[in-house]
């Protein structure tokens, strides 16, 4: 088992910056791919960034491209989301998940293990 817990959502300006971060604990961190995903209301969950577990490429969705990176600590058992430039399509729960599958996993259905979510607000 895998627990993740995220933090560092809020309320933040458009154009403004957040920082999230996802605590892992459980298994050896490093042994999993890492994603963050985002639900807005009344939408499906999509995904947001990828991190993987061997080489640490990434890989991101085209609406965030160039704004958000995605990065992991292994000695801290840690990946973040730097969000920055953000705008009011951002608005979501935004959630952190785990899969120890080789590859980069887009669908949601495919990751293992899931974080509770944290609030990100972009206001105009």
């Amino acid at each position: 088992q895998v627990q993740l817990v995220e933090s560092g959502g809020g309320l933040v300006q458009a154009g403004g910056s957040l920082r999230l971060s996802c605590a892992a604990s459980g298994r050896t961190f490093s042994h999993f791919a890492m994603g963050w995903f985002r639900q807005a209301p009344g939408k499906g969950r999509e995904l947001v960034a990828v991190i993987r577990r061997n080489d640490g490429s990434t890989y991101y969705a085209d609406s965030v491209k160039g704004r958000f990176t995605i990065s992991r600590d292994n000695a801290k058992n840690t990946v973040y989301l730097q969000m920055n430039s953000l705008k009011r399509e951002d608005t979501a729960v935004y959630y952190c998940a785990a899969h120890s599958r080789i590859g980069v996993i887009v669908t949601p259905n495919l990751y293992e293990y899931w974080g509770q979510g944290t609030q990100v607000t972009v206001s105009s």
